[in-house]
């Protein structure tokens, strides 16, 4: 079974976005973006990672991965 990471701690920081100017662009309440950032989501909503990107003007493999456990 695998696992799926966020990397959008990784892809903000590189960016020199913070956490309070994503969630203002998106919409979406500092809180939940904190979670994403600090990769603590049990359950991933495609609404929210398709707000994230479409502001971030990315794909999803920018800011999520696959890792597959042996």
């Amino acid at each position: 079974m695998g696992k799926v990471i966020l990397k959008l701690n990784e892809y903000i920081d590189s960016l020199g976005i913070t956490r309070y100017e994503l969630s203002k662009n998106t919409g979406i309440r500092y809180d939940t973006i904190n979670k994403y950032y600090k990769n603590k989501v049990q359950r991933y909503d495609s609404f929210i990672l398709s707000k994230i990107c479409d502001t971030l003007n990315c794909n999803i493999e920018d800011i999520c991965e696959f890792k597959k456990e042996n």
